[in-house]
């Protein structure tokens, strides 16, 4: 089953065509990886499907139903009732944490469970333990981000976002902010996430882990996908001459 469809996506800044054309899907179960250089439009690709930028033009799904439609050219999209009820069937893991400064760990990621899902307050706190067990930080609920180091913030965010039972995690370039060694721990959560089947959409440019994890990887370059297909395909046997020259860059 498709989780998240995105169909014949435009957007231009200014006057400039950041996303030209794009159509991607990702269904339940699976990890799809963009990878590419900077400037191709990969975060802006993410920050359309998660309603945080509007497209110019295209339509957008969530588990089959239509969110954003595309009509004589334009994107239509439905008011904020429709938008925050889309918004329930994802989590979102940025590269720069976006945690609450003034929230401990416990209520950063407890806070929208309670307030947007008027969930029980004492089963979502017993939830958030299992999460912060999870992600090695069992003895953190009480601390505050400036508490914490970069790695430990990240995993917060990612408790933070699985904490919403989300049929689907965005992950925007999570490692970027990080050094390494703290990086090997952040796509170690994600691995595990992936082994438990977890919908994953992840702009990384990490290629091991995108090579591992991954059940699809996406080519992108100058707001449009160049290739796609298994990780095989695309990272170790790339047909486009962009995507070779990408990866003997990266190689370097």
């Amino acid at each position: 089953m498709s989780i998240l469809k995105m169909e014949h996506i435009k957007k231009s800044f200014d006057g400039k065509e950041v996303l030209k054309d794009i159509s991607l899907s990702v269904n339940e179960g699976e990890v799809v990886s963009i990878i590419g250089p900077s400037g191709s439009g990969k975060s802006t690709l993410l920050r359309c499907a998660t309603f945080l930028e509007r497209a110019d033009d295209g339509s957008i799904s969530y588990v089959g139903k239509d969110v954003v439609k595309s009509e004589g050219g334009i994107s239509v999209y439905p008011g904020k009732k429709e938008i925050r009820q889309a918004q329930l069937n994802f989590g979102l893991v940025f590269q720069n944490f976006n945690l609450f400064p003034h929230f401990s760990v416990m209520k950063n990621i407890a806070d929208a469970p309670i307030s947007n899902q008027k969930r029980d307050k004492e089963e979502v706190y017993a939830e958030v333990r299992e999460l912060l067990k999870k992600v090695g930080l069992e003895d953190k609920e009480n601390a505050y981000p400036c508490e914490l180091s970069g790695g430990q913030q990240q995993r917060v965010a990612i408790a933070r976002a699985l904490a919403l039972n989300p049929k689907i995690l965005f992950f925007d370039e999570p490692t970027s902010a990080l050094d390494p060694e703290i990086t090997a721990g952040i796509l170690r959560v994600m691995k595990e996430l992936a082994d438990e089947n977890m919908t994953m959409l992840v702009v990384t440019h990490e290629i091991d882990f995108a090579k591992a994890v991954s059940d699809r990887v996406i080519f992108m370059d100058d707001g449009m996908v160049v290739e796609e297909g298994s990780p095989e395909e695309v990272i170790d046997n790339p047909k486009n001459q962009r995507t070779k020259d990408f990866l003997k860059k990266l190689s370097l």
